[in-house]
């Protein structure tokens, strides 16, 4: 990348000062296109004309987002967390290290919730493998609860990666490693957020019991190290779970002690991977166990109607997968509620919205809609809708 040691130490521990000459030569290292950056390249702005119209068009939105995975790698790279073929030397490592390694997953984490993890789960993988052989590498004996935590966050990355691409084996194998690398770091809190993506795979395979039992178990060994923001996420789970089996009561209630929670979250004393929680998550599980009520009683629909609809509104535009999720839920709950000509209209937009995401989970809910369309099948359009599933199962068999 043409950086000495001493302009890496002025990036991260200087200034922020901006180079735009920089920033356009790194970003030919990378290979990202200049339609993808927030700047004109210097030397560029004053072209008119023919020279204009030869300008290259956007890539398209798989092309561009291969293009900021292959960023993304050389970054990790260039740290010394990845080398070339997978192998990396073992060094000496220090807190500059276990800062860059969050910085890349944090990097991850944002593609994943805006793509989907069908388009990066196999660099995640690649990534969190490399890291966890830092474990054996020399460090300082005061680094090692922050290294084993931070390698810990990499293969929960991975999990849930392989497991939004439909790789549910691979997506245990690494939820496995990080939940035995999080106890050994004694990062409670990090170890519960592991078994509530283990959970979340077995509410997605129908699971629920093995679901409420890693979920209860999260809980029983957070003691004393439990936050706001920790024991709400756990407890929507646990609340659509309940749902799942037939206990609406129970499920209702436990909503309830997940708000309470919500409500007390102070952002800055909880743990950085919980960035992630916001209302829309915590509405989105009111939607489920109210979709499950209705599907019982259809008086409840409504009320699963409105949940949904406050969920979507509550996410940020970054989190898309989860908006498109909860698209799918409105659509549902549009059918339990006797609404066929709106479920239809957001059913459409959730097929296209499906083509632009890369991930195996969102199209088994899609897919899964024909479930709760039984009752307007006899419609002709909800019929074409009915056929319009099948023929995505069938493509993506």
């Amino acid at each position: 990348m043409g950086v000495t040691q001493a302009q890496l130490s002025r990036v991260e521990n200087g200034p922020p000062l901006v180079h735009l000459d920089r920033l356009a030569h790194w970003a030919g290292v990378f290979g990202i296109p200049a339609a993808y950056l927030w700047f004109t390249p210097p030397g560029r702005s004053h072209m008119t004309g023919a020279a204009a119209k030869r300008e290259p068009q956007p890539p398209g939105p798989d092309e561009g987002r291969r293009a900021l995975l292959a960023g993304i790698a050389a970054v990790a790279a260039g740290a010394g967390l990845i080398g070339s073929t997978d192998i990396v030397q073992p060094r000496r490592i220090g807190a500059a290290d276990v800062a860059r390694l969050n910085a890349v997953l944090t990097l991850y984490r944002s593609v994943d919730r805006e793509c989907g993890g069908g388009l990066l789960y196999q660099e995640v993988a690649r990534f969190a493998e490399s890291v966890y052989r830092m474990l054996d590498w020399t460090h300082p004996a005061g680094l090692t609860p922050r290294l084993v935590a931070a390698v810990a966050a990499a293969r929960q990355l991975a999990g849930w990666t392989a497991l939004d691409a439909g790789r549910h084996d691979d997506a245990q194998r690494h939820f496995i490693a990080g939940e035995r690398a999080a106890l050994s770091a004694g990062d409670a809190p990090l170890t519960a957020m592991i078994r509530y993506a283990q959970a979340k795979q077995l509410q997605h395979l129908r699971h629920n019991r093995d679901a409420l039992a890693a979920l209860q178990l999260a809980h029983a060994q957070l003691g004393a190290q439990a936050t706001p923001a920790v024991k709400a996420l756990l407890w929507g789970a646990e609340a659509a779970s309940a749902a799942a089996l037939g206990d609406h009561r129970i499920a209702v209630t436990i909503l309830g002690k997940a708000s309470d929670q919500f409500d007390r979250i102070s952002h800055e004393r909880e743990p950085e991977w919980t960035g992630f929680y916001d209302r829309g998550e915590l509405l989105a599980q009111y939607g489920r166990v109210y979709r499950d009520k209705a599907r019982q009683d259809s008086r409840h629909a409504p009320e699963a109607v409105r949940w949904v609809e406050e969920a979507i509104a509550a996410f940020g535009t970054a989190n898309v997968r989860s908006t498109v999720l909860n698209e799918v839920g409105l659509c549902s709950a549009l059918f339990l509620a006797d609404e066929p000509e709106r479920a239809l209209t957001v059913g459409a937009r959730v097929l296209e919205q499906a083509r632009g995401i890369s991930s195996r989970r969102v199209l088994d809910r899609v897919v899964n809609l024909r479930r709760d369309l039984a009752r307007h099948r006899e419609l002709p359009e909800v019929a074409a809708f009915e056929r319009a599933l099948t023929a995505r199962a069938a493509a993506a068999a």
